[in-house]
């Protein structure tokens, strides 16, 4: 009999029963426990949440931003991000991560996003939102928790994020003029042309304390010529008519003061540009 012959004839041997004479019962513990660490690896795999499906990212995340966790919901929309750049899903998921990242004071990234979204989603049916985000984001630059518990004049500050705070917003009343968003964003770009205005002033004072006339004037004379009707107008004026005064500009001087007088008869200022003496 050939070594073919013998081989076929052993196999039908080798039933289950022989198998179990054969192998320890050790070994065959053994082999399930493995096998069954496989089966429940595979599944484990599948319920981390980097190899969640683009809805079951974008729906934790909405879960975490409802229950007012954006920590939780900015690990799963940059997740969404980065797997599902061009889902169904990605625009809505980038609107609201800006949204989560503003919320968390995270004022770069927030508008890292709002800016990406603005980009690439040039008609989507919420872009007045995101004018009115990137409005509230520049808005808030500069607002820290110390700043808010320390009384300071916001006109004190940089003037860069409150300028594009209110280009932001009349962008959104321009393009949008019908947005649910128009009313709220007059209200702070009528508190942000005041700040503006009163920059303005605190520079034209600090150059007419430093004897800088000339800049004096063209800070002033942006006040009177850009921020009508703010408080600040009329110290603009006073220093618009004084620095002119110093200038030997005297018409000019004399309009300014003349504007002042038939708007804000009883100013103290009035007679500050009377007093001032060319030297």
């Amino acid at each position: 009999m050939n070594e073919l012959s013998t081989h076929r004839n052993l196999t039908p041997i080798l039933n289950r029963r022989s198998l179990d004479r054969f192998v320890p019962p050790l070994l065959i513990a053994s082999l399930m426990v493995l096998s069954g660490c496989g089966l429940f690896d595979k599944k484990n795999e599948e319920d981390l949440p980097e190899n969640w499906p683009e809805d079951k990212l974008y729906f934790a995340a909405k879960e975490s931003l409802d229950m007012g966790s954006c920590g939780g919901a900015i690990e799963h929309y940059e997740r969404l991000q980065t797997r599902y750049p061009f889902g169904p899903y990605a625009a809505q998921a980038q609107l609201e991560l800006a949204y989560c990242y503003y919320k968390s004071d995270e004022s770069a990234a927030a508008l890292g996003a709002i800016d990406r979204f603005i980009k690439l989603n040039p008609i989507h049916s919420h872009m007045d939102y995101a004018y009115y985000l990137r409005g509230l984001i520049n808005f808030n630059i500069g607002r820290s928790l110390t700043t808010r518990i320390i009384t300071r004049d916001p006109s004190q500050r940089d003037p860069g994020a409150a300028l594009r705070s209110f280009k932001d917003f009349s962008a959104l009343i321009q393009e949008f003029p019908k947005s649910r968003y128009v009313d709220d964003a007059e209200l702070r770009m009528r508190y942000l042309r005041n700040i503006l205005a009163q920059h303005e002033v605190n520079v034209a004072n600090f150059y007419m304390r430093r004897g800088a006339f000339v800049a004096a004037a063209n800070r002033a004379r942006n006040v009177v010529e850009n921020f009508q009707q703010t408080p600040a107008m009329p110290e603009a004026l006073v220093l618009l008519a004084k620095s002119y005064k110093v200038l030997e500009m005297n018409e000019l001087s004399d309009d300014a003061l003349r504007v002042l007088q038939l708007n804000y008869p009883n100013h103290p200022g009035i007679s500050e540009v009377n007093k001032t003496a060319v030297r």
